[in-house]
């Protein structure tokens, strides 16, 4: 499914730019207090992004699965390896935003 596809490439942009925020909100946490919060905020913003794009990935995958059944055995292992990779990401952006208010 090539919708799949392109919510992923999205989710994958919106995970990249969710850390890059936090990272950036981490480097000037002491130094400039207004602009940590400014890409603090903007990390998050970014994760409800990408919650919302994997939202329709699952719906669409739930659609499916109630039209035609369980999805190809080769075309599952890969979402789930991508899946995988991408709540790992996930995790790891999270912690970094916790640090924020650490």
């Amino acid at each position: 499914m090539k919708i799949i596809e392109c919510l992923n490439e999205k989710i994958d942009d919106e995970l990249t730019d969710s850390k890059a925020y936090a990272d950036l909100a981490l480097k000037y946490k002491e130094s400039d207090k207004e602009t940590a919060k400014l890409f603090y905020d903007l990390s998050l913003e970014e994760t409800k992004h990408y919650n919302k794009l994997h939202d329709r990935v699952v719906a669409l995958i739930n659609d499916y699965k109630a039209k035609n059944g369980a999805p190809p055995a080769d075309m599952l292992a890969v979402y789930n390896y991508v899946h995988g990779q991408m709540i790992k990401r996930a995790k790891e952006n999270k912690i970094l935003q916790d640090m924020f208010n650490a």
